[in-house]
């Protein structure tokens, strides 16, 4: 094989691919990046952007360097001692815990469908079933479409029976990048019922009540000139039903001027087995609240529907549930924790006439809704936790649905509101279940989830701590290790933070992370402010301008494991991924004293330029806009590119993305390489690992996860000296 490009230009796939291959001929330290400073000025402030070329995927320049890049960290990541080794047991691990479940769905009669990874598999596959004691089928199988697309990873990204179960819609996509195809097929037959459709890629299908029929968001097709900012806005809402070649836009801002709906609004209706209405949810995708709208079902493909608007993002209602004609809606307005409300569609209630269903809770936070036969089920989380709970009827949380369990539990999906409930389980310590209730005693397993250890997986023992911050706030820190294990101040110790969206880390048993803890290692998790471990106060305390409080937080953390004494600065790591980019980018930048590494995954990094990207305009809810004066002096702070110094020690850092990521541009990772590599050109190592068949994580195999997490472990060991590595020139 010869290490010289095609006379032809290559793709920037094509480079990486060919600089993998020739990495043992690559040299020590790949070139430098060029500096060609851009200067932007916002309220007066003049931001450099020396890397700005690197945006430019197109580029052969960009292209040479990040090929580069690749291959030598390719090479010295596969040069690490026991790395091989290490990736062998992780791929036991992952496969001798035996099947993977994922989404689930119940629907009428007892039908189940769901993702599966089988024992061995790498990927997911659409499974059903006829009640528990019926025959698996497999509906659809993407290793087998990798098989006849040369190889490349195929994904379910959603799935979606319709109420009857007699067919089922899914999104399936290639190469990581979540540009989903959407599917309809008969559940008998797997015969497709529709051309598939392009650019449908949230999960907002929703089958009409007779089955007959399913609503689907899908993007703009745009002109490869477009602004990428264009990306998602102007979204429109299709009705297809089936047997009609041609689908019907239903609702939308291009459709209907007059409702008020925002470019960035991205609409799914939805309906409900029993009911007479239909209902229109929109959000920018990335904060809940939004608008909802109510019309009769009998308007649905009708020009003129009659929508009526209930709800504004200024009301703070996050979620909803439909049951027959009654609207709940849990709102956060004078709750900061959480209260459902409840209208009544026939007599036509507006928000002001709502009642209070189900109160805020006197502790933890007010989650999902369940509409029961038998009266509401609701989920209320605290810290790294979850638990079902019976709403009593005086509209107050009462009983745990199943106590004595503990961890985190959500209820599965259930169509067809069977009498027993089925439910998640979710641990530090064991493998997850699936268990249902029943009518007396304790729930039982349903047994499509089997519990099995990991073959040779330790035992393990979690605790969680409440940690003083900066501020003297106590934030919760989860620390997990093998049992028996002797606290003597030199554990190699990789602390984990995202802190976003006001989305918690939840107790879990990864089969993967078994690898560092079996040696000896401790993980810890933190919820630090910016998540929503106490609610929404607890969200809006790491927010736009409050998020510097979120890597400040994992600082705290990271100082209490060292004076604790579980480890020591030499011996600890920092983690975060895409969002969690901003913790552990800002985390190591401004504490680099306390890390001997710091892997940032598929990380948020330049926080000034991202809202001029597809889906960074989606984000400006979260963290903030540069047209603002002070929420652009928070992005400059959480912006991890912008806060490197020349000369600092910085931790050793690996930076991991995928070629294909819709959500954080890869060039996030690529300009802070850059930038790392220059500010300390003779420091510890600065490896951008790219992998030109993956995106965000979501929908990659099972093996590519294995070698992520067999490089990053490896890396870390390295850095912490436990194993030896390269010497670097």
């Amino acid at each position: 094989m010869t290490c010289q490009p095609n006379r032809r230009r290559p793709g920037l796939r094509a480079l990486l691919l060919l600089a993998a291959a020739c990495s043992a001929l690559a040299q020590a330290r790949p070139p430098a990046a060029p500096v060609r400073d851009v200067v932007d000025t916002y309220h007066g402030v003049a931001v450099h952007d020396p890397y700005r070329d690197l945006e430019d995927l197109k580029n052969p320049a960009t292209q040479a360097w990040m090929a580069a890049q690749g291959a030598w960290a390719s090479q010295t990541l596969a040069a690490i001692d026991g790395r091989d080794a290490l990736a062998a047991r992780i791929a036991e691990l992952t496969q001798s815990g035996g099947d993977a479940i994922g989404e689930l769905v119940r629907v009428r009669g007892g039908r189940v469908f769901y993702l599966k990874r089988p024992e061995g598999s790498s990927q997911f596959k659409l499974m059903v079933r006829d009640g528990l004691g019926g025959a698996e089928r497999v509906l659809v199988d993407p290793e087998a479409i990798a098989r006849r697309h040369g190889g490349v990873p195929h994904a379910i990204n959603y799935m979606m029976p319709s109420w009857d179960g007699q067919r089922v819609a899914y999104g399936l996509s290639a190469a990581g990048s979540e540009d989903a195809w959407l599917h309809v097929i008969e559940t008998a037959t797997a015969r497709e019922r529709i051309r598939p459709v392009p650019r449908v890629q949230e999960a907002l299908v929703h089958w009409t009540p007779d089955s007959r029929a399913l609503t689907y968001n899908q993007l703009r097709r745009l002109p490869p000139s477009a602004d990428p900012t264009e990306f998602y806005l102007d979204s429109m809402v299709y009705l297809q039903r089936l047997g009609q070649a041609r689908p019907q836009p239903i609702f939308g801002r291009l459709l209907r001027h007059d409702l008020g709906i925002d470019r960035l609004d991205v609409a799914g209706v939805q309906f409900q087995a029993g009911s007479r209405f239909m209902v229109a949810r929109t959000t920018d995708t990335t904060v809940p609240e939004g608008r909802i709208f109510v019309a009769p079902l009998s308007d649905l493909g009708r020009p003129r529907a009659r929508w009526r608007a209930l709800v504004t993002a200024a009301d703070q209602v996050t979620d909803l549930a439909l049951d027959g004609d009654q609207l709940y809606l849990r709102s956060r307005q004078g709750a900061p924790n959480g209260r459902w409300l409840v209208l009544d569609l026939a007599r036509g209630d507006t928000l002001a006439e709502a009642r209070t269903a189900v109160a805020e809770p006197a502790q933890g936070v007010l989650q999902r809704l369940l509409p029961r036969p038998d009266g509401l089920i609701v989920t209320v989380s605290q810290g790294f936790t979850q638990q079902l709970m019976r709403v009593g009827p005086d509209g107050r949380v009462g009983a745990p649905l199943t106590p004595g369990l503990s961890g985190y539990h959500e209820a599965v999906a259930d169509l067809g509101r069977a009498p027993d409930i089925w439910l998640r389980t979710s641990e530090w310590t064991a493998p997850p279940r699936i268990l249902r209730t029943q009518a007396d005693g304790p729930p039982l397993d349903t047994g499509l989830q089997p519990v099995r250890l990991p073959k040779g997986a330790p035992a393990l023992v979690a605790r969680e701590v409440l940690v003083p911050s900066h501020d003297g706030v106590p934030v919760p820190l989860a620390i997990v290790h093998r049992a028996g294990l002797a606290m003597d101040g030199q554990r190699p110790t990789l602390l984990e933070g995202y802190a976003s969206y006001g989305s918690s880390i939840e107790a879990h048993y990864g089969r993967r992370a078994l690898a560092w803890l079996e040696k000896g290692g401790v993980l810890a998790f933190v919820n630090a402010r910016g998540s929503g471990a106490f609610g929404d106060a607890w969200h809006r305390a790491g927010f736009k301008t409050t998020k510097a409080n979120t890597w400040k937080d994992g600082i705290a953390a990271a100082k209490y494991l060292i004076a604790q004494g579980i480890t020591r600065p030499a011996k600890l790591a920092v983690n975060g991924g895409s969002a969690g980019g901003i913790f552990v980018g800002r985390a190591s930048t401004e504490a680099p004293e306390l890390f001997a590494a710091a892997v940032y995954e598929v990380g948020s990094l330049d926080t000034v330029r991202a809202e001029f990207t597809a889906n960074g305009i989606t984000n400006i809810s979260e963290f903030g806009t540069v047209k603002d004066p002070a929420e652009f002096k928070a992005l400059l702070e959480m912006s991890t590119y912008h806060q490197i110094r020349d000369g600092v020690a910085y931790p050793a850092v690996l930076l991991i993305h995928g070629m294909n990521d819709p959500r954080v541009e890869v060039w996030n990772s690529s300009k802070t390489a850059a930038r790392l590599q220059a500010a300390n050109p003779n420091g510890k190592p600065v490896l951008l690992r790219l992998d030109a068949q993956a995106g965000h994580g979501i929908g990659s195999t099972a093996n590519q996860f294995d070698q992520q997490v067999a490089d990053m472990f490896s890396f870390l060991w390295w850095q912490m000296g436990e194993v030896t590595g390269p010497k670097l020139r």
